[in-house]
C-alpha cells in the first residue's frame, strides 16, 4: 500500500508548495504508448509495445525554464530469448517466454522552451515495479529488482492545452535480481498526448 501512495503523497506535495516557487502552474493528464526493450541475452533484441497513464504539473521558474514533475502507470509485455532458460537453468523458467511489468514512474524533468510552443525537456526517472507477473518466480524471489533509475531526454510540443510528446529513456542499473550471469537494462520510448486542466 505504501508503495501505491508514495507518488501520489509527492504530487499532493508539490501542488501544495508551488506557490513558493514558480511564477506558473499547470496540472494535466497524460496517456500514450510505451515501446520497451529489455537488453540482455535472456530477452529478445527487439522492442515490446505497452502504455501508459497518469498526471502531470508545470511549474514555470521562468519563461524560459520550468520542472515538469509527473506519475504515471506503465505496463508492457517483454518477450524472452530461447537463451532464458539455458542461462538460468531452472525449471521455473523453462516455459517463459512472455514477461508482463507493471510501473509506478516518477520523472522530473527540467523543461527548456526556446519558444512557447517547443519544449525540451531531461531529467531522472524513478521506476517502483509493481508487478511482474507471477510466472517469473525463483522459489518465491523476486527474478526483478524494485526500482529501475533511468535518464531521460525528449521533446514536447504546447498547443494551447494540448501536450504532444516524445521521449528517449536508457535505464542505468542492472534490473537482473536473481544473479550476475546476465545484465538486464530497460531501454523505453515514449509517445504520448498530455491536457492541461
Amino acid at each position: 500500500m505504501k508503495k501505491i501512495l508514495l507518488p501520489f503523497a509527492i504530487l499532493i506535495m508539490v501542488i501544495s508548495t508551488h506557490n513558493a516557487f514558480s511564477q506558473t502552474f499547470k496540472i494535466g493528464i497524460k496517456g500514450g504508448a510505451d515501446i520497451k526493450k529489455l537488453t540482455g541475452k535472456s530477452f529478445d533484441d527487439k522492442f515490446s509495445y505497452g502504455y501508459h497513464l497518469g498526471a502531470f504539473t508545470e511549474l514555470g521558474l521562468s519563461p524560459k525554464f520550468g520542472i515538469q514533475p509527473e506519475v504515471f502507470f506503465s505496463q508492457v509485455n517483454i518477450d524472452t530469448s530461447s537463451n532464458f532458460s539455458e542461462v538460468y537453468n531452472l525449471n521455473s523458467f523453462s516455459k517463459i517466454s512472455k514477461i508482463q511489468l507493471k510501473y509506478i514512474s516518477i520523472p522530473i524533468l527540467l523543461s527548456y522552451k526556446p519558444n512557447k510552443f517547443v519544449s525540451l525537456q531531461a531529467g531522472p526517472q524513478f521506476g517502483i515495479l509493481m508487478d511482474q507477473g507471477n510466472t517469473i518466480l525463483q522459489n518465491g524471489k523476486d527474478a526483478f529488482k524494485k526500482g529501475d533509475f533511468s535518464l531521460i531526454a525528449g521533446l514536447q510540443l504546447n498547443i494551447s492545452k494540448i501536450r504532444l510528446y516524445g521521449r528517449y529513456a536508457v535505464g542505468l542499473n542492472n534490473l537482473n535480481d536473481i544473479d550476475d550471469r546476465d545484465k538486464w537494462k530497460s531501454q523505453t520510448i515514449q509517445l504520448g498526448l498530455g491536457f492541461t486542466l
